[in-house]
Order: C-alpha cells, then structure tokens, then sequence
C-alpha cells in the first residue's frame, strides 16, 4: 500500500511514522509512506503556504494554488 502525505512541516512526522507498528510494516514492506513538503509548490521567494483567514477570526488557511500543485504532482 501507498501513502502519501502532504505537509507543511513534513519534519514532524519523522517521529510518528519511524517508531512502532507503522516502522515494522515500513520494514516489512507493507506500507510505502512518501511525505510532500507542500512548501516545494509554492512560487514565492518565501516560500508561504497559507493565506488570510475568512470571517475574521483566528486560524490558518491554506492557500488553494500550492496544494492543487501538490495534489497534482503527488497523482
């Protein structure tokens, strides 16, 4: 099986994704896990990923254009 992940910080999921039942079927060549940086489909220098949140409150949104290039590469 192929899992692919798309993050943001794909740094943080070294850990998860390295220890327990998910290391042993990586081992064993159960499951194929490929992490994304979503930032490598950005097309500014700084390289952002989310954009204003709606309504005014707090929280953040993902800009639409970086992650439809990495659904698009990933597919």
């Amino acid at each position: 099986m192929r899992i692919d992940i798309i993050s943001a910080v794909p740094a943080l999921l070294d850990g998860p994704l390295n220890h327990s039942i998910v290391k042993r079927a990586r081992e064993k060549g159960l499951v194929e896990i490929h992490i994304h940086d979503l930032r490598h489909y950005t097309e500014d220098k700084h390289k952002k990923v989310d954009g204003k949140p709606y309504g005014g409150g707090a929280g953040m949104v993902f800009m639409a254009e970086p992650v439809l290039r990495a659904v698009g590469a990933v597919e």
